[in-house]
């Protein structure tokens, strides 16, 4: 029998706009904030930030906590709700409808003085809630302060310009003027950089670089996990984080869904928690679905790593490979753009005199081989080619790549694909290709993978085998000794992979 006086949260309800900036649920919520001590929800001068108020809903959440956490240090209800929210609570909301939005959860009122408004301390409709429309500060076609190209961004007075509060100014503690003891919150993930297609610039690490210059007790966000390994605009922000000895908890989730329904973001995402006073190795838990897998404290970096390993299972499997001091697969991989040629680059649709083949998007095309913009001398070579972007979703298990495609002399790519080799051999060819088949091989990519994109550099814990002969995951696990339990890790990760009928 279905309930006829379910009454849902309202905040369980918003249906996310982009995977740009993500409305955080009331129970993802909840699951951030008990990463905080409980002791905080009791003390009366905690002072607590979210820079970048969506819909209100951490600092509801934390009124909740706070109005229980304080009950036997201002038993009187009122007095204790006016202490809460005009001495104890503050947001910095993203945009002007978003404070509405945020006021409303928050005290009840889109005005936090208005008449039905459940603080009576508050003079000003606003509140603790801020919102200031701002301008970037643009230099040479970018903002100085967050990187939106200004081709995009410099509008007109009635748009939105995207210039958050919190990340465009040098001093952000003059905002409220004081100190926070915590600062929470989910910022926004990314900018369109005005290149090609959806192409965007990551913009949620500004909101954390300037959250730790505030200097708080405790600093907790989740924002997508792509900065695990780096990449655009992510390198020095990785390489702080993953030095920084006051990251004390990561809860990881590769695969977004799992937290936002309906979302994919590309690497899956992450919260935190940072902490003034700590100074040791992180506790890091991964999530898969309703599963949990094993907690272990370890550092952030493993010895001779210069990227975080999401997945504790993984160490063990990659001490063993580390162990034959074997040299990386990654050697054999093209940079992007390996024959020069972009995608939007079409050959004929037959062969001509003089023509070579050209692997392209969507099929194969014939060219002149002065076409060729750079490492000709490859055309001629054997060699095996593979789609730049990974196939499908996010969802488990991962195929990683799509199929390998022995590219024979006389021919060429364009930058849908990168080149593995070039090899002596039809036969090297076939070999290579059975090697990067196997789920051994794919989980390897899969480690240093933070986006739709297979690049060089996901390449490097691959190592190199005798291309004389063919590979097969039993053989692989068997020269590298891994493990029943540590197969069956890998097995639920990767999908398995054949060719079809040649």
């Amino acid at each position: 029998m279905i309930a006829t006086n379910y009454n849902p949260d309202v905040l369980s309800c918003l249906a996310n706009l982009s995977n740009d900036e993500v409305f955080t649920p009331p129970s993802l919520a909840n699951k951030i904030l008990d990463l905080l001590p409980t002791t905080i929800w009791s003390n009366p001068d905690a002072k607590f930030l979210d820079p970048v108020c969506k819909s209100g809903v951490f600092l509801r959440e934390m009124a909740k906590r706070l109005m229980n956490g304080l009950e036997t240090r201002i038993p009187d209800k009122q007095k204790r709700i006016d202490h809460i929210f005009k001495t104890q609570l503050y947001g910095i909301s993203i945009t002007e409808l978003t404070g509405l939005l945020s006021r409303r959860s928050v005290y009840c009122s889109k005005t936090a003085n208005g008449q039905y408004s459940i603080c009576e301390s508050f003079e000003d409709e606003k509140g603790n809630v801020r919102y200031e429309r701002m301008q970037h500060t643009w230099q040479n076609g970018k903002c100085a302060y967050c990187g939106a190209s200004k081709e995009i961004y410099d509008r007109e007075e009635e748009l939105d310009t995207y210039a958050y509060n919190f990340i465009h100014t040098e001093k952000p503690e003059e905002i409220f003027n004081m100190k926070f003891d915590v600062i929470v919150g989910n910022p926004p993930y990314q900018l369109s950089d005005g290149g090609a297609q959806s192409s965007a610039t990551p913009i949620y690490q500004k909101f954390i670089e300037q959250a730790i210059k505030l200097n708080p007790r405790y600093l907790t966000m989740i924002v997508p996990a792509r900065w695990y390994s780096g990449g655009k605009g992510l390198d020095d922000f990785r390489t702080a984080m993953l030095n920084d000895k006051r990251l004390s908890e990561i809860h990881d989730f590769p695969e977004t869904s799992d937290v936002f329904p309906g979302l994919n973001i590309r690497g899956g995402v992450c919260y935190f928690l940072w902490e003034n006073d700590y100074n040791g190795d992180c506790k890091i838990t991964t999530h898969k679905g309703d599963t949990i897998g094993k907690t272990i404290t370890r550092p952030l970096l493993e010895k001779g790593n210069e990227v975080f390993i999401r997945y504790n299972e993984a160490i063990s499997i990659l001490n063993k490979i580390k162990v034959k001091k074997e040299n990386s697969f990654s050697k054999y991989v093209s940079a992007h753009k390996a024959f020069g040629l972009r995608t939007y680059v079409k050959g004929k649709k037959a062969s001509f005199n003089g023509s070579i083949k050209l692997y392209q998007n969507g099929g194969v095309g014939y060219i002149k081989r002065v076409d060729v913009i750079k490492n000709s001398h490859w055309i001629d070579e054997w060699k095996v080619i593979v789609p730049y972007a990974s196939p499908g979703m996010d969802n488990y298990p991962h195929l990683i790549l799509s199929k390998p495609i022995i590219s024979a002399p006389g021919s060429c790519s364009t930058e849908t694909y990168l080149v593995v080799g070039p090899f002596g051999s039809e036969l090297i060819c076939k070999n290579v290709r059975s090697y990067m088949l196997t789920r051994f091989f794919r989980f390897l990519i899969l480690l240093l993978k933070p986006s739709q994109h297979v690049t060089q550099k996901t390449y490097a814990f691959v190592p190199t085998q005798n291309f004389s002969e063919s590979w097969s995951d039993e053989k692989l696990y068997k020269k590298y000794g891994i493990d029943q339990e540590e197969i069956q890790f890998i097995n639920s990760l990767i999908r398995p992979m054949n060719l079809e009928n040649e």
